[in-house]
């Protein structure tokens, strides 16, 4: 078995990158600054068709400016569900996951859409249990799922507004 060399990880103070960001992404998308958080508000979920293919997208505004974002159809179906108050026949995914936060005396503060790469949007969920907060990554749709059932606001960065937003 080879030796494993200790000095190539003595001086390390974060996991080195799969991918030469500055490379592929160039100069400007890996310097992208994100800016203060925004609240912004569901508007709806929508679908179009392009070609034969089906995308679904929530759509995001801060009153000016509107962001959509694309999803999956499990995901419109969950955020659909919570903005109409409708409840399916069993709980979806999201529905579960919000029922043991409650039984463990914890909740959705708030969810920050934060960072953008290579067109793909980023989310956090900031939960907190007694005085603990806690912050776990998240894809957006899932995070914005969970917000619409816990009543939490909901932010998007500056940058990624300025920048995407129409």
């Amino acid at each position: 078995m080879p030796e494993e060399r200790q000095d190539d990880f003595d001086d390390m103070e974060k996991p080195p990158s799969f991918f030469p960001l500055d490379e592929l992404l160039g100069e400007e998308e890996s310097e992208f600054e994100p800016g203060e958080p925004v609240e912004v508000r569901v508007e709806a979920v929508y679908a179009a068709q392009a070609n034969d293919t089906i995308q679904r997208f929530v759509l995001l505004s801060d009153g000016t400016r509107k962001l959509p974002i694309i999803i999956g159809p499990f995901e419109a179906t969950s955020i659909t569900y919570s903005l109409e108050g409708q409840q399916p026949d069993r709980p979806m995914t999201h529905d579960l996951f919000k029922k043991v936060m409650d039984r463990l005396g914890a909740e959705i503060d708030k969810i920050v859409i934060d960072d953008l790469m290579s067109g793909t949007y980023y989310a956090k969920i900031f939960i907190m249990q007694g005085d603990e907060e806690i912050v776990i990554d998240s894809r957006p749709s899932d995070a914005i799922a969970l917000a619409v059932r816990a009543d939490a606001p909901i932010f998007v960065a500056e940058g990624i507004l300025e920048q995407h937003a129409h």
